[in-house]
């Protein structure tokens, strides 16, 4: 293996076992020397690989954001299912997944959103900047459902995925804090709700059917 590889594989190496322990305690709950110990790179070797711990702290970010873009290209495959299945198949996967057991558990933006707002504008920017393409990815696929005829809505694409994304965000920070994936499963069930498959009622007019004939007209 030649250095350039090897310095590659170590600061790589670095900023997976450094994900970890953020996700457990935080970005300023963990110090350098626990990520060397963890990551069994010698001491005093950090600064070879990151500038700083902020430095560390946007590449340990821009590779979540790279990764979790990575994972989405292989949920929103278009060959997959309908764009109402492969959204579905997104939802699910925070809840339950096969390989990482649930990717709420797994968010770098549940985790560390509130703390590095206020620690690290870069590192706010670019956690912000993924927010913003995975919104966008989210609107794209509904309305590739849209076209397909797998969904009706109500609210625009764009709107539909912000809101989305903002429930199960709030539910996802509940079901942490709760120590219970309850949340996500409400969530879950309100997703179905927004996301009405094509014939189905839309919101509204469940609501409306639900009510006495004299107040129906009403609505």
């Amino acid at each position: 293996m030649t250095s350039i590889n090897k310095t590659k594989q170590t600061r790589q190496q670095i900023l997976d076992t450094g994900r970890l322990l953020v996700l457990r305690r935080g970005f300023v709950g963990v110090g350098l020397k626990a990520i060397l110990d963890a990551s069994q790179v010698p001491k005093g070797s950090f600064y070879h690989y990151f500038a700083s711990k902020e430095q560390f702290g946007c590449a340990l970010l821009a590779d979540y954001v790279n990764e979790y873009q990575q994972r989405l290209d292989a949920l929103f495959n278009a060959e997959l299912g309908s764009g109402r299945e492969r959204l579905m198949r997104y939802w699910t996967a925070w809840i339950d997944d096969p390989l990482l057991g649930g990717w709420a558990e797994h968010c770098l933006v549940v985790k560390l959103a509130a703390e590095v707002a206020d620690l690290s504008e870069d590192m706010r920017l670019i956690l912000c900047d993924g927010v913003s393409h995975l919104v966008a990815r989210i609107a794209e696929t509904i309305a590739h459902g849209q076209a397909d005829g797998s969904l009706r809505l109500t609210l625009s694409p764009t709107e539909t995925a912000q809101t989305l994304y903002q429930l199960w965000l709030g539910a996802a920070l509940l079901s942490k804090l709760g120590k219970d994936k309850t949340p996500l499963h409400q969530a879950l069930i309100t997703t179905e709700l927004l996301l009405p498959p094509a014939g189905a009622l839309g919101t509204s007019e469940r609501f409306s059917a639900c009510l006495h004939p004299l107040f129906r007209s009403l609505v």
